[in-house]
């Protein structure tokens, strides 16, 4: 059994995308995989007649060429405004739950319980899981209540890869301080570095990798270029999200773009040194 987490240094950095490449990746160099994620807020789901979990997962699964279940991403929030969340447990409406009812009374104790159950079945299962975090790891103030990163991380003894979002700017930036802002512990466990969105020459990028591998010991293990992507978003953030229908027409378009998707990541990647860190 083996794990490996996708972190990022904020929402939006591409932690998913990254996930479905890898998922396709390694299943064509004949590991059983399956991804997960612990908690998931997106109102964007896969649904069946029996369950409902997000579709980032269930895109991810695809990739993965894995059965869909509810272990992939036992905890569902949709959210509905004003701090309020329906949220799902194992593919099943739960309740309705404020914020703070879910954060102080539910997620530290019953929602880390059954993902951890849930995690732990994946793994029996499968070659390699690979994991996908949430936002980033160093909300500081919700730490404590953090069930979807470095406590996922240190459950699944995981490697975790960083993966940083260069078009917004200050990705060097980003790199270093959520490094500085881990706890030691946590820190040990982040294994290098994922620059994404990319435009332009990678030599420009060269004395800035140096630089991070002085400051942090670890190395930067691929650039991926900026690319014209048309998998289903996870939710709003990058404004173009919407609601599909899972027929055949719209499977195949998202097979076609994990293709796609998942040789842009290899040819960028250092694959062969992320394999070599998980054996």
């Amino acid at each position: 059994m083996k794990s490996l987490m996708i972190q990022g240094t904020s929402s939006g950095s591409g932690k998913t995308t990254l996930v479905a490449a890898l998922c396709r990746i390694f299943v064509d160099k004949g590991f059983s995989v399956a991804p997960f994620k612990s908690q998931n807020m997106s109102n964007y789901s896969y649904k069946t007649k029996n369950f409902e979990i997000s579709r980032a997962q269930a895109i991810q699964a695809i990739a993965a060429r894995c059965e869909i279940t509810p272990d992939l991403n036992p905890i569902l929030l949709k959210p509905l405004g004003n701090y309020y969340s329906n949220v799902y447990l194992n593919g099943k409406m739960f309740k309705k739950m404020h914020a703070t009812e879910y954060y102080q009374k539910f997620v530290q104790i019953q929602g880390l319980n059954i993902a951890t159950k849930s995690l732990k079945s994946l793994q029996k299962k499968y070659d390699l899981v690979i994991l996908e975090g949430a936002g980033s790891p160093t909300e500081i103030n919700l730490e404590k209540y953090d069930i979807a990163n470095m406590k996922m991380a240190e459950i699944s003894h995981s490697l975790v890869l960083l993966i940083t979002d260069i078009d917004r700017g200050g990705s060097f930036a980003s790199i270093v301080g959520t490094m500085s802002l881990l706890e030691k512990k946590h820190r040990a466990l982040i294994n290098g570095f994922v620059i994404n969105k990319f435009r332009g020459d990678i030599n420009i990028l060269k004395p800035g990798f140096k630089k991070i591998m002085e400051l942090t010991k670890r190395p930067i293990l691929g650039v991926i270029p900026m690319i014209d992507l048309h998998l289903p978003e996870e939710d709003s953030l990058g404004g173009n999200a919407k609601n599909i229908t899972w027929n055949k027409k719209n499977l195949d378009k998202i097979e076609n773009e994990i293709e796609k998707l998942s040789k842009l990541i290899n040819s960028n990647l250092n694959i062969k040194q992320i394999e070599r860190m998980i054996s």
